[in-house]
């Protein structure tokens, strides 16, 4: 089993952030929230290469917040977690506080 997965070339890991399925006081949340679909970057490849060989940089790092696409991505399982993987392009916007 693998203790760290690392991406290659311009691939993002991404951990799925998972709605409240209740709130603190007990109350049922309906399964369609308004929450985003939004995950965090677990790990990211190195970058992408251009046609004359230059590296391109990944547009995010480890521990960013991340909007994601509805459909997407390959899931890869690790253990008893569960995982996304996006090329970088696929990544829609980085969210801040």
């Amino acid at each position: 089993m693998a203790k760290r997965l690392i991406p290659t070339l311009n691939r993002v890991l991404v951990e799925k952030i998972l709605p409240p399925s209740k709130t603190v006081s007990g109350i049922l949340l309906p399964e369609k929230s308004t929450q985003l679909n939004s995950g965090k970057v677990i790990a990211v490849g190195p970058g992408a290469r251009d046609r004359t060989g230059n590296l391109i940089p990944v547009s995010v790092k480890e521990g960013d917040n991340v909007l994601l696409p509805e459909f997407g991505g390959t899931q890869v399982k690790l253990g008893e977690k569960e995982f996304l993987l996006y090329r970088d392009e696929d990544i829609m916007a980085t969210l801040h506080d």
